[in-house]
């Protein structure tokens, strides 16, 4: 009530006028600019969904500053009120001001953007939304090696991004450094697994090898650091005692690291098993016709 007595009928008036006025505005923006921009242009599902998330967020930023330079100037008479007020504001709303850090934290860090894979605190998924409160995902799972959608939007609060490590899976944009774990019993043949595997991936990643090189190179010179290597590579370790575990590093492409993943094990898993049996070295088993090579391993399964 203070505040209305210290402005007129008239001055209220103009003040109410001037913010419809800017709202007006803010929402014809934002109508055109998504009809324009969004709907006049062909652009990818991920391309559109950043592009109308930033122009949503930069209007209700440019909402504010409109209204704070209209309604300022004639807050002065009240700024003893409005500073007991903002007190008792910031303690009931520490939640959403974390919240508005946690925003403010991801935009100064570029931690992500649309269309990213991230993980915090457990929750891992593909980011589909963000705003000055909240990041919405879609789930990926179950567990931290899978790449399906669980069919479930996750929700998070900006203010977890205060808290917690934050992983973005997808930092290199195209391609990324993919692990395959593979694991072996110790009487297992493991040079021949380790053969095998390689191969299948070498077959797989063929198509695009050369282009994650030229991404790895571009990254080097953007970050300042060495570029990894992405030629498919195993490395062995011993987890356990009796055990052999082969993790498999290979580039792939970002959007699809699931497809991949299962084309080189379903791979490995049909040569190893007749190598397994008949223990036919790479060199010679590349000369057996493959119609051949069917017959025998079917001759052989059965019981």
């Amino acid at each position: 009530m203070e505040f209305f007595s210290v402005l007129s009928v008239e001055s209220l008036f103009r003040f109410g006028l001037s913010t419809l006025i800017l709202l007006l505005l803010i929402f014809s923006l934002r109508v055109g600019l998504h009809h324009s921009i969004l709907e006049g242009v062909e652009l990818a599902g991920d391309t559109r969904r950043r592009w109308s998330v930033n122009i949503r967020n930069i209007l209700v930023f440019a909402c504010l500053v409109g209204l704070t330079f209209i309604w300022a100037p004639h807050l002065q008479n009240t700024a003893v009120s409005l500073l007991a007020f903002a007190l008792a504001f910031v303690i009931a709303t520490k939640e959403l001001l974390d919240c508005l850090i946690g925003s403010i934290f991801r935009t100064a860090s570029r931690a992500y953007s649309i269309g990213a894979r991230i993980e915090i605190n457990g929750i891992r998924g593909n980011v589909v939304d963000h705003n000055f409160l909240t990041t919405t995902l879609l789930e990926i799972g179950p567990g931290q090696t899978s790449h399906q959608y669980t069919g479930r939007a996750m929700v998070l609060p900006n203010s977890l991004f205060l808290r917690y490590p934050l992983t973005n899976e997808t930092y290199i944009k195209d391609y990324r450094l993919h692990i395959i774990t593979v694991p072996l019993s110790i009487k297992d043949d493991w040079k021949l697994a380790e053969t095998i595997l390689l191969e299948a991936a070498h077959e797989e990643c063929q198509a695009y090898l050369q282009d994650a090189k030229k991404k790895m190179k571009a990254l080097e010179g953007k970050v300042w650091l060495d570029s990894p290597s992405v030629e498919p590579r195993v490395t062995v370790q011993l987890p356990e005692p009796g055990q052999i575990t082969l993790l498999l590093r290979i580039p792939c492409p970002t959007s699809f690291p699931s497809r991949l993943e299962q084309a080189i094990l379903k791979k490995f898993l049909t040569k190893f098993h007749f190598g397994q049996k008949f223990h036919i070295p790479s060199a010679i088993e590349s000369t057996i016709e493959p119609a051949l090579q069917n017959q025998i391993e079917t001759v052989f399964a059965e019981p």
